[in-house]
């Protein structure tokens, strides 16, 4: 029996179990509706339309800095760079250490894309959001990686809220607009070694764009374009949507988040059967009680 098996029995056990939760992520109602099957002449037009209106230039886009409210994430329960050692930052810090030593490329390393790191969840509201930022902002403290926090939960997206920042041009406007490249949507922060890559604008046919080869050409680059970036990816939840389970089989590796006395060991076994075979998958344990009554985010990986 492997260790998220284990962990998973964990779940189930803990899931008889009526105490009281508390929940750190932010709550938005699921709206999931059926896509449309893709019409690959509509979806080329509107490409060719966002490519003949987009006056993006680069130069303008690097210019673009968003400003982090240190005081609301405290508040919020996110690390910051100020917040000195506290549980929830040393918990981040021990969750971060073995997906960074395995994101480092070093000679034999047989991991393709190891720095790139995807975090989801069975459901809505488990805590991926929140565990996905608080993951970039203690890398963010690294003294030798930086990192990019993509928001690719594109049907909800989430991390411009947790960060209070307004929506901007981001990962699907890449895909549909060649003429855009990946620097004219980062988002400097100031947070000195955080950047932000937001979800985009909304696509009914955003499934196919993440399934598309110039996705698989952007991940290649931003794995490959600069040797100490850590990606890490907010993901939308594996159940729910099907964007998830296109974004698991190009991942270096992925981090599921269960929530301690809610996800089920059933919905643990679902989530690794959309996943397949992969040989990097990792789970955080979210919002268990510690033995004191305050949460804990325990760590399992294979």
């Amino acid at each position: 029996m492997s260790i998220i098996e284990k962990a998973a029995g964990k779940i189930e056990a803990e899931a008889r179990i009526d105490t009281r939760r508390v929940s750190h992520d932010v709550n938005i109602k699921s709206d999931i509706k059926q896509r449309p099957p893709l019409d690959n002449e509509v979806l080329e037009n509107e490409v060719k339309q966002a490519q003949l209106h987009s006056s993006v230039t680069k130069s303008a886009a690097e210019s673009v800095q968003v400003t982090i409210d240190h005081d609301r994430l405290h508040q919020l329960g996110i690390v910051t760079p100020s917040q000195g050692k506290t549980q929830i930052a040393e918990q981040f810090r021990i969750i971060k250490r073995p997906l960074l030593t395995k994101a480092v490329k070093q000679n034999g390393n047989p991991v393709k894309n190891a720095n790139l790191i995807m975090l989801t969840s069975a459901l809505a509201g488990e805590g991926k959001s929140f565990c996905a930022v608080n993951l970039a902002m203690s890398i963010a403290s690294e003294m030798d990686h930086r990192v990019l926090l993509i928001d690719a939960d594109v049907a909800r997206p989430t991390v411009p809220k947790i960060l209070g920042i307004g929506a901007k041009k981001g990962l699907l406007d890449i895909l549909l607009n060649e003429k855009l490249d990946v620097a004219d949507v980062m988002l400097k922060t100031n947070v000195e070694k955080l950047t932000i890559i937001t979800a985009g604008s909304p696509h009914s046919h955003a499934t196919e764009l993440l399934a598309s080869h110039g996705m698989s050409v952007l991940l290649d680059e931003l794995s490959q374009r600069y040797h100490d970036r850590i990606v890490i990816f907010d993901s939308p939840p594996i159940l729910l949507t099907s964007e998830a389970r296109v974004l698991t089989a190009r991942m270096g590796q992925i981090v599921l988040v269960v929530e301690a006395e809610k996800t089920t060991q059933q919905a643990v076994k679902e989530m690794l059967r959309h996943i397949g075979s992969h040989d990097n998958i990792n789970l955080i344990y979210n919002k268990a009680k510690a033995f004191s009554g305050e949460e804990y985010y325990g760590y399992y990986y294979s």
